[in-house]
């Protein structure tokens, strides 16, 4: 399997200073900075970053889930929100919350709350984070 990468730089203090992220394929090339993370500025953050990917990686464990069960998805579309909390004297992800909801031939709502939890306790960011205190989900099943 292979490894991915992205790369991080910073500039200047915390509160005024700033930097960019950007992934090897070249998808992400962004900016980010202390008013993007903690206020309503610009920018991306690594919450929203992890966010989107937690968001695609349940989504794929939860496609593959279906399509070996016999079920592949018509659709499906995840939202996942990250909470960052003050905590210990610090900063935690303390929360983590993905919606899902899928259009699945051949499988009703409780197959598909089934298989939703099955692939966020499985996918490898889910496994990855296992250290946030909470990390939810919600299903809507579309028949």
């Amino acid at each position: 399997m292979p490894t991915r990468s992205a790369k991080a730089d910073w500039q200047g203090e915390f509160k005024r200073g700033g930097g960019s992220v950007s992934t090897e394929t070249g998808v992400l090339d962004a900016q980010y900075n202390f008013s993007g993370r903690f206020e309503s500025g610009s920018g991306t953050n690594p919450e929203e970053l992890l966010a989107a990917s937690h968001a695609s990686c349940f989504t794929m464990a939860l496609s593959v889930g279906l399509t070996q069960a016999g079920n592949p998805p018509e659709s499906l579309a995840t939202e996942a929100k990250v909470t960052v909390d003050q905590v210990d004297g610090g900063f935690g992800i303390t929360k983590i919350h993905l919606s899902v909801t899928g259009k699945v031939p051949g499988l009703d709502a409780a197959g598909f709350e089934e298989a939703a939890q099955g692939a966020k306790a499985n996918c490898p960011l889910s496994k990855a984070l296992a250290s946030v205190p909470e990390i939810t989900l919600e299903t809507s099943f579309e028949a």
